[in-house]
């Protein structure tokens, strides 16, 4: 059997998990991720207790300033005529590390059969922590109560954790194929007028579900403008050539291999540019929570800012960092900067966050495309 039909399979029951859920899995999830997922895990803050079990939560709190209103209006979730099932998404795009998906599951089918090994032999584990740990048998049948309460512990423990992995991996799916269709969408639905496009950007368009999704707005409003996925990767890059022929969007696209920190395109050059949660990887080889890691994020942005057309508008959907992504577009002048609902991806917080690049003249004393950095946090 294959790995595709693998994980088609085991995760049917997932494929509708609600984007907002919370859960003490996060913590065991953060253990249990690959790199692509423990980067994000690791940048999170500890709220009130919502485990009681183990007393703590990894969902992240974002603190966004009063000021930056939230516009649901501007980022409703699309309506119905737009979503498709989670299967034909999967088939088209696939998915980036299965590895710790599988991962995910094998670990959390282990701990599913020693919860029920706990159950099934529970008399004899007793009798064993009870000779084990010395302790005073006060029961012929099962053990002395201090052994009793240790196997019984252990148990609950284990079985929480299986379910805990489960739902983890389940919500690792989901946001990998459905949420990040679904947020491809609402990405687009940021952007008031399309037929005004001429030249859009999507950076680090992996596996082209967002690319395609504004190639596909692009179609539909009858534009003659064109799409350009940039990725790191040459071999990605061809991959989402192959998914926008096989969503009829083959024309609209274009993709190329660059580096985001020093993008290859001149300035005011590009109508609309978008990032799906990838703006947050950027950095990460000099660890977590560096000066270093920010400020190539921070690189990232005013690269993003330094391709838009006057006018033109940015949208990123991104995890951990949007406060600091808001704080930079202050910093460099942006208008209308607004940040969505709070939506739960890979077990984190995460938040769209759009803006507008004003006219030239506003930039005030710089200089034709030019835009000042620093590179504070």
């Amino acid at each position: 059997m294959s790995i595709d039909s693998v994980v088609v399979t085991i995760f049917a029951v997932f494929g509708q998990a609600k984007t907002e859920s919370k859960s003490g899995s996060q913590i065991l999830f953060a253990i249990a991720s690959g790199s692509g997922a423990d980067d994000v895990l690791l940048e999170s803050k500890i709220p009130p207790p919502l485990f009681s079990c183990f007393g703590f939560n990894l969902a992240m709190s974002l603190t966004i300033k009063p000021h930056l209103h939230h516009q649901n209006h501007r980022m409703h979730k699309p309506k119905s005529t737009n979503s498709r099932d989670w299967t034909q998404i999967y088939t088209v795009y696939g998915m980036e590390q299965w590895q710790t998906l599988l991962f995910l599951v094998f670990q959390a089918t282990i701990f599913s059969i020693m919860s029920v090994l706990f159950l099934l032999y529970f008399q004899p584990i007793c009798q064993f922590l009870d000779t084990f740990f010395l302790f005073t048998a006060t029961s012929s049948t099962g053990g002395g109560s201090a052994a009793r309460f240790a196997a019984g512990f252990i148990g609950c423990v284990t079985a929480l954790s299986a379910v805990c992995l489960f739902f983890a991996a389940g919500n690792f799916f989901y946001s990998s194929v459905g949420l990040r269709y679904e947020m491809a969408q609402r990405i687009v639905s940021c952007v008031n007028d399309w037929s005004n496009v001429k030249v859009a950007l999507d950076i680090g368009c992996g596996r082209g579900i967002l690319l395609n999704a504004v190639a596909t707005q692009l179609k539909k409003t009858g534009s003659s403008g064109r799409v350009v996925g940039l990725d790191r990767s040459k071999g990605t890059t061809l991959s989402t050539l192959r998914t926008a022929n096989v969503e009829g969007v083959g024309e609209y696209v274009t993709c190329r291999e660059g580096d985001v920190r020093s993008l290859p395109f001149g300035d005011n050059y590009f109508d609309v540019v978008v990032s799906a949660t990838f703006v947050h990887t950027v950095g990460k080889e000099y660890g977590h929570r560096t000066v270093e890691a920010a400020a190539e994020r921070m690189r990232v942005l005013g690269e993003m800012v330094r391709v838009l057309k006057p006018g033109g508008v940015g949208v990123v959907w991104d995890l951990v960092h949007v406060p600091e992504y808001v704080r930079r577009l202050q910093e460099l002048k942006m208008e209308d900067i607004t940040v969505s609902e709070r939506v739960t991806a890979f077990m984190v917080s995460s938040h769209i966050v759009s803006f507008r690049k004003p006219d030239q003249q506003i930039l005030g004393l710089l200089g034709p495309g030019e835009v000042r950095l620093d590179w504070r946090c």
